[in-house]
């Protein structure tokens, strides 16, 4: 069965996962991999005017023969007049609206008062049914909040069991305004930290309810209330996810020791190696061992080879 969908604050419904085209994507063709996602399940698909890959979506959501309600559209965007810059996305889309519009990050919308201005016309005129933010964190969230006619609905982040602790606050005030969290790059526990705390209560809850590693990242993704984004080439990965909308919970056992552990932080690049050596001492030490090469190259090797050293 689909993971379902997420009520928004604005009353429109939202697709519970989604399939990013950024991250390696960026800047390449990914109609083969959006209509892979789509057979494989997938109705929201998720761009951004600064992947590049605007084009190739739209040409898969051509492809794919659906009609336009069967399928939800994210774009994000970055540059230029923000009312030029969606109607540009539409057309590399070939769509006359978008589910849903966000202001890619802070740094693109410095003035974030009038910008998201353009943005609540954007949402009048039709353009997006729903607007939204990502990357923002909570000071800047909660500017927005104080000035905006229509709340933004979304806000998509960087979201894992290593900075969850972090990221409470965001959560809970956004959870306060109807702001769905969109969470990216969830599986960095995996793809990017493997030996860390954080592996022993997720192996053990996958033990328990015989399924991946990956899909109990994603369960508890789904605990803390956020939507998913993820992405893969592989129709067997992609398939693996959307499995995780017919699994059942985790226990609150197994959520509070993922969180206990993530606190933690991950595991740095020394420890990951088998040296237990804390995040706060391994930038020293490293220098340290840096200095001492280079000590014993000045006294054990000929001058004119010194020169080669790189430090």
């Amino acid at each position: 069965m689909p993971f379902g969908s997420v009520t928004l604050n604005d009353g429109n419904k939202m697709p519970a996962i989604a399939f990013g085209t950024g991250s390696v994507n960026k800047g390449k063709d990914v109609s083969q991999i959006c209509r892979q996602a789509i057979e494989s399940g997938f109705s929201h698909i998720d761009t951004a005017q600064a992947y590049g890959t605007e084009v190739t979506v739209g040409q898969a959501i051509q492809e794919s023969g659906l009609p336009r309600s069967d399928l939800y559209i994210t774009s994000k965007y970055a540059s230029g007049e923000i009312q030029m810059s969606v109607r540009a996305s539409l057309f590399q889309l070939k769509l006359q609206y978008l589910d849903l519009y966000l202001v890619h990050t802070p740094q693109f919308a410095p003035d974030i008062e009038a910008a998201w201005k353009q943005f609540e016309r954007i949402k009048d005129d039709g353009l997006a049914k729903s607007i939204g933010v990502s990357n923002f964190n909570l000071e800047q969230l909660q500017t927005l909040v104080k000035s905006a006619r229509i709340l933004p609905s979304v806000n998509q982040i960087s979201f894992n069991p290593y900075n969850y602790a972090r990221k409470k606050d965001l959560l809970e005030y956004s959870a306060k305004h109807g702001i769905v969290t969109e969470a990216y790059s969830s599986l960095v526990p995996i793809t990017r930290y493997p030996g860390g705390p954080v592996d022993a209560p997720v192996a053990a809850a996958a033990k328990r309810l015989g399924i991946s590693a990956t899909q109990v990242i994603m369960l508890w993704v789904k605990s803390k209330g956020a939507v998913i984004v993820t992405t893969s080439s592989s129709k067997a990965h992609l398939e693996e996810y959307m499995q995780v909308g017919d699994l059942p919970p985790l226990t609150d056992e197994e959520i509070t020791a993922i969180d206990t552990a993530g606190a933690n932080g991950p595991p740095s690049a020394i420890a990951r190696h088998g040296k237990k050596v804390s995040r706060s001492t391994a930038a020293p030490a490293a220098v340290g061992a840096a200095l001492l090469f280079l000590v014993y190259m000045f006294w054990l090797m000929p001058c004119h080879h010194i020169q080669a050293v790189a430090i």
